[in-house]
């Protein structure tokens, strides 16, 4: 039982965190899923913006920088693809670009968080003659991998928030506002950590059942 308690104790502490900050928690899932909604929308109307991202990403996942991913997911190694997302989508896709600028910059990483909401809306606008099949299975990926980048972005902003006001954090001085601003930051991630590996178990039986058994 302490071994389960000393896990959900950070867990409960991070909810608490975004309870305690539930309207900026509210705004930007808003904004985040509200903009991957939008830009599904336009580029239903037009699918030329898709299709070259389409080919940008594949050609990433073939000989770029992916494509050891690429390879996992093709040859159905499951813990390996499984490992390769959540690692990624972790250190690459929040910390580094995300919460690593915002610490440099305050909010400058929520500028990264908003063009990644784009990209998804444009990369996985619905109704693609060639991706319908895909729709509804990866809508699922798409919302809980979005959860944990939505509260990356809350960090960031509460980052931001303490330093350049640390009154708002309960605290004097900037550099004590910066601190108190990374040690939210670091109670997110309790929570952001098991919602990727959630997010990267989901996705790594979802895309190799699709190239398994639909040829994706």
């Amino acid at each position: 039982m302490s071994l389960i308690t000393n896990i959900l104790n950070p867990i409960r502490s991070s909810w608490a965190l975004v309870r305690e900050h539930k309207r900026s928690y509210i705004i930007f899932n808003i904004l985040y899923y509200g903009l991957i909604l939008i830009f599904m929308g336009v580029t239903a109307m037009n699918r030329s913006l898709q299709n070259a991202l389409d080919r940008s990403a594949h050609e990433s996942l073939a000989g770029g920088s992916l494509a050891m991913v690429s390879e996992a997911y093709a040859h159905a190694e499951v813990l390996k693809a499984i490992a390769l997302t959540f690692v990624i989508n972790l250190f690459f896709g929040s910390v580094a670009i995300i919460t690593f600028p915002s610490m440099i910059v305050p909010f400058s990483g929520l500028l990264v968080g908003v063009f990644r909401a784009i990209l998804w809306g444009v990369l996985f606008s619905p109704g693609h003659p060639d991706k319908q099949h895909i729709d509804v299975p990866h809508s699922l990926t798409m919302i809980i991998e979005g959860q944990a980048y939505v509260l990356v972005m809350l960090a960031a902003g509460l980052h931001g928030r303490a330093f350049l006001f640390p009154k708002s954090a309960g605290v004097i001085g900037h550099w004590h506002g910066y601190v108190e601003g990374f040690k939210q930051t670091g109670r997110i991630y309790f929570l952001v950590v098991p919602i990727l590996l959630v997010a990267a178990v989901y996705e790594a039986i979802e895309v190799i059942w699709m190239v398994q058994i639909k040829g994706v």
